[in-house]
């Protein structure tokens, strides 16, 4: 059975849990009212969205203090540290997702 390399974001400075759960595609579905298999891969509003519920459920599962909201996480959020989680969601088996939106923008 292969182990999941457990994936940390920095945002503002402190480091997070960062990994897709059913608990970050629940909180997706509720924030957007859609699910994350319909996700808009253009739209860059989602793509940061879902990564803020991924971040925040993987916080809430591991017991780490997280009240960021989600403006201020955008704003706290590197275009590398985007790429970076799309990358690693491709590379661990879960829904190949790219993020053309930051591609065409660095």
């Amino acid at each position: 059975m292969e182990t999941k390399k457990l994936m940390k974001l920095t945002i503002g400075g402190k480091a997070y849990p960062c990994r897709v759960t059913m608990g970050a595609m629940t909180r997706f579905k509720h924030e957007s009212g859609k699910d994350v298999s319909k996700m808009d891969q253009g739209d860059i509003g989602e793509l940061v969205l879902f990564i803020y519920c991924c971040v925040k459920s993987a916080c809430n599962a591991d017991g780490v203090a997280f009240d960021m909201d989600f403006e201020t996480f955008a704003d706290h959020l590197e275009p590398d540290s985007v790429n970076a989680f799309y990358a690693s969601t491709g590379e661990s088996g879960e829904k190949k997702t790219s993020a053309p939106a930051l591609a065409k923008q660095a």
